[in-house]
């Protein structure tokens, strides 16, 4: 496993990390028993930094509660980041984040649920946020009792971490990168470049499509690609994912190698994300953290760009060798 310096920080940290989102039964059911040796089997391969938010599991929070079980006499040994802002969004009573004590009241919940006194790093959840005052001054008054250590927020627009930077107190920025989702890559990743601005990668694997595993003819039923067929834009979006993932898999076989190849295109980037791919096993976990051990070159990366181009012209496939 290859480790990097995470932004200003002041942490060391896996390249490849593990996102929890899928051990709280939102990804479908996953007993108690598999879920915490998810994450034993991701820590016993190297991972150290563990992603997790209040809103993550059905029932709200699950998601936190069983890594905070995991974790019993193992918390030194990973560093945490969560998210707050979106408690019982899913269920249709969220809880107003309009004071300082709202904040904290959310964040004391999390510390409950994971079983912690301190949280590693903690992070805005409303990625389309217009005044995001009250957090800032929430997360250095926490940051100030030792409660948190860096902070940051989970965007993909631009001008929502430009705002909620204006103090250059931002940490940590969680986004959605991929193959399937290079918007970052304009303005996002030069801008944390710049300031100093750790990147955590959600959606490295573009929510299982990357794995190779599905198809035209899957139909998704859990609540979250369920949503996928919302509308006839959402709809046309997956075709068109599913199109070049079928490109993808010219060149490369699905299952390992297709997996580490799509998970090494980010961590490659030269801001050196932290990818934080989900696992409902632990063999998921394991073969995700095998990932972390070697990058891509530019032209490796360069080629995979090519393939994913749905308008670009056909050729010959890709040889396997050009990639790996």
């Amino acid at each position: 496993m290859l480790y990097h310096d995470f932004g200003k920080t002041g942490l060391k940290v896996s390249a490849v990390g593990l996102g929890t989102w899928n051990i709280g039964n939102q990804w479908g059911e996953v007993d108690e028993d598999t879920a915490l040796a998810t994450v034993h089997a991701a820590m016993d391969h190297g991972v150290n930094l563990i992603d997790t938010a209040e809103s993550y599991g059905i029932p709200c929070g699950l998601s936190e509660e069983r890594l905070g079980r995991a974790l019993k006499g193992k918390r030194d040994r990973v560093h945490i980041i969560t998210k707050v802002g979106r408690w019982g969004r899913r269920s249709g009573q969220t809880v107003p984040m309009t004071t300082v004590d709202m904040v904290r009241l959310c964040v004391h919940a999390s510390l409950y649920r994971l079983g912690t006194d301190y949280i590693d790093v903690l992070l805005c959840h409303e990625g389309k946020i217009e005044d995001p005052s009250v957090y800032l001054e929430a997360f250095e008054l926490l940051k100030a009792q030792g409660t948190i250590g860096a902070y940051g927020i989970s965007t993909d627009q631009p001008e929502v971490l430009e705002r909620f930077n204006v103090h250059n107190t931002c940490g940590v920025v969680e986004l959605d990168y991929s193959l399937l989702s290079r918007k970052p890559e304009k303005k996002m990743l030069p801008y944390c470049q710049a300031h100093g601005i750790a990147v955590v990668a959600r959606g490295p694997l573009g929510k299982g499509l990357l794995t190779g595993k599905y198809s035209s003819e899957t139909v998704f039923t859990d609540p979250v690609r369920s949503e996928w067929y919302a509308s006839e834009s959402a709809r046309e979006k997956l075709a068109r994912n599913l199109a070049k993932v079928e490109r993808l898999k010219t060149a490369l076989p699905p299952g390992d190698e297709l997996v580490s190849t799509a998970l090494q295109y980010v961590t490659s980037h030269e801001s050196q994300p932290v990818i934080i791919p989900g696992a409902k096993s632990p063999e998921q976990a394991v073969m995700n953290a095998r990932a972390g051990g070697g990058t891509l070159t530019a032209d490796q990366r360069a080629r995979l760009v090519d393939l994913v181009k749905l308008d670009a012209v056909q050729g010959e496939p890709v040889p396997a060798a050009a990639l790996v």
